[in-house]
């Protein structure tokens, strides 16, 4: 949120390297080398960012560049929008006796690697709670491949659009129409999308999110 930048000193330089999908301000190689060029003017940096640095937040590729160029650094953890997004959703990731597990996955992998490291179908039925980040303009095809692999069309699914914000939106649906309802209620990135039985427990919690 914009309200935590009031904190910082009247001082100092607020540069915004946020990202959309296909919009950035700068390359990860820009930031990287600004980061370090800032450092070594004898400034303190600070790379704020949502969530927590460590889960596709590429924090680990910053903190190796600057450590290679001897600057040294501190990571602060924060809470992944994966865990924090269903939670404000009133959306357990976990809940005795429907979910022991879950995996947090990008929804970006099919669209930007030649060689796939995630396979929505197969995790989908090896976990009982999926959640998958920056997977909304690849969410047709993500859905086809979780059917394709045998998961009941029935599983429901929730999409949080701008998790923890004060515009959160929740979609609910399943499997076998939450491409539609996607559609007709035009959610744009950023959203987190739950696949799970655990998503029916909103009826039950949504009161306290």
């Amino acid at each position: 949120p914009r309200e935590i930048l009031r904190e910082a000193k009247p001082s100092a330089k607020l540069v915004f390297v946020g990202k959309a999908p296909g919009k950035h301000v700068y390359t990860q190689d820009e930031i990287n080398k600004m980061l370090v060029e800032e450092a070594c003017k004898g400034k303190i940096v600070v790379r704020l960012k949502g969530g927590d640095p460590y889960v596709f937040g590429r924090g680990e590729e910053e903190c190796m560049y600057v450590l290679e160029h001897g600057v040294p650094c501190e990571v602060v953890p924060g809470i992944t929008s994966a865990i924090a997004g269903p939670a404000y959703a009133g959306i357990p990731v976990t809940h005795r006796g429907t979910a022991s597990s879950f995996a947090i996955v990008t929804g970006r992998e099919a669209l930007e690697k030649n060689k796939r490291m995630v396979y929505y179908g197969a995790i989908a039925r090896a976990v009982d709670t999926l959640v998958i980040v920056m997977g909304v303009t690849n969410l047709e095809n993500i859905v086809r491949e979780i059917l394709d692999a045998g998961v009941d069309p029935e599983t429901p699914v929730a999409i949080v659009e701008k998790a923890t914000m004060p515009e959160q939106r929740v979609v609910i649906g399943k499997l076998a129409d939450i491409v539609e309802k996607a559609r007709k209620a035009g959610v744009k990135p950023p959203a987190v999308i739950v696949v799970g039985e655990v998503v029916r427990l909103r009826d039950k919690l949504w009161k306290l999110a």
